[in-house]
């Protein structure tokens, strides 16, 4: 399989083999693709990301009790995890667009049908949550996987590129859910999810707008989910990404619990863990801008493991921090290095996958990440207990060795 990787790469351009600077109609033409990516990318990821966030706002505020709250949002995220096994169409369909327009209606559409139909009948409420969430992880690492196509043939263009996808990301987390508790204190969190609806229906129109791509491979060549994974398990170059991706997004999930958990060691308001979380996120926009003005350089793979050692290297020294400006200095450095590291994750996946599988790739590794956020949340709340910077601590330290394993593992399988 590690021919597979090298036949990848070479697809590749190498730096030194650039689009000429002038104003040609091709060039001109990748740029407007890249423009309406960033914009379609953006209303996409704003409304998954605050869509779990209306929802758990408009049960609160119906007044029904806690556990129902926590049910229905689960329903929309949870699904996430299942879209490895509906991803295989991205890589098999004659025009990916339609296939991720269509997505993005069905999650505007069963979204707005959940929560007006909320008050009369909230197990239905339940069944179209799943169907909207079960087409959210074409709106996060579907869209991704048509980048390559758009971006232009040299690296520089590409991982450029990346840079202003790991800012839609971020403008989707903090965006989507800002949106939703502006619009809930206005006028309610039902008309919040409504807003959040129609944004998946304009990114659905602009999708098809992006230029077409020519699928990779016919149907019958192109592997299932499982044969996927192994692909990506067998192959180092994919495995060392998919290991660090899981590993550090683990990690970073410790962040909010331990900003709540540290307002009294360093005797702040407890709403003061809100300062830290935000130059957390404010940290992530950085970096994604940084990335855009200078692309990184050199070999993805090794990227990946330099970004996530650095990013234990930040939670580290918030772990450190005995008082609450330098763990603010901390949480932002941990988010700009977050970013960084996704970047070169997003140059892996791109550069490394097999263009028959990519967008399964794509897909694969965003299902993997959201479990492992999942997981650091409820693990750093159970290892909470008493010492709030001791999560920090833990998986600094976990990072560390992952990172430190994929040097060996490059050492014993370079690709």
């Amino acid at each position: 399989m590690g021919s597979l990787g090298r036949d990848t790469e070479g697809q590749t351009a190498r730096p030194e083999q650039k689009i000429p600077e002038k104003k040609t109609p091709e060039l001109a033409r990748a740029r407007g693709g890249l423009a309406r990516y960033v914009a379609a990318a953006a209303l996409a990821r704003t409304a998954d990301g605050g869509a779990v966030v209306a929802i758990v706002l408009m049960v609160t505020t119906s007044g029904a009790p806690g556990w129902l709250a926590g049910l229905l949002g689960a329903t929309i995220t949870a699904p996430h995890l299942l879209g490895p096994f509906v991803a295989r169409s991205l890589d098999s369909c004659r025009d990916g667009r339609v296939l991720i327009a269509g997505a993005c209606v069905v999650h505007g559409a069963t979204l707005a049908a959940a929560v007006l139909l909320y008050p009369v009948a909230w197990p239905v409420t339940g069944f179209l949550l799943v169907a909207s969430g079960l087409a959210g992880p074409l709106l996060t690492g579907g869209i991704s996987s048509r980048l390559p196509a758009i971006a232009g043939p040299d690296r520089t263009s590409q991982r450029r590129a990346q840079g202003w996808d790991v800012a839609t990301y971020g403008i989707g987390g903090t965006i989507g859910p800002s949106v939703v508790a502006a619009v809930s204190a206005w006028a309610g969190a039902t008309a919040a999810a409504l807003i959040l609806a129609g944004a998946t229906l304009v990114a659905a129109a602009v999708v098809r707008l992006l230029p077409y791509a020519p699928p990779a491979a016919g149907p019958a060549d192109i592997p299932g989910p499982v044969r996927t994974l192994r692909i990506m398990a067998v192959t180092g170059r994919l495995r060392r990404t998919l290991y660090l991706t899981v590993t550090v997004a683990f990690s970073v999930a410790a962040l909010p619990i331990a900003a709540v958990a540290s307002t009294a060691l360093f005797q702040v308001q407890p709403a003061a863990a809100g300062v830290l979380t935000a130059a957390y996120g404010l940290g992530g926009l950085a970096g994604s801008a940084a990335v855009m003005v200078r692309p990184l350089r050199g070999d993805a793979d090794r990227l990946v493991t330099r970004f996530a050692g650095l990013v234990a290297a930040a939670l580290a020294v918030a772990a450190l921090s005995a008082s609450f400006m330098p763990a603010v200095a901390a949480y932002a450095a941990a988010g700009l290095m977050n970013s960084y590291f996704f970047a070169a994750t997003l140059a892996a996946r791109s550069e490394f996958a097999p263009p028959q599988v990519r967008g399964q790739v794509f897909v694969w590794v965003g299902a993997l990440k959201i479990a492992a956020g999942s997981a650091g949340t409820a693990a750093a709340g159970v290892a909470i207990t008493g010492e709030p910077q001791l999560p920090l601590f833990l998986v600094s330290a976990l990072i560390l060795a992952a990172a430190g394993a994929s040097v060996l593992d490059r050492n014993y399988q370079p690709d």
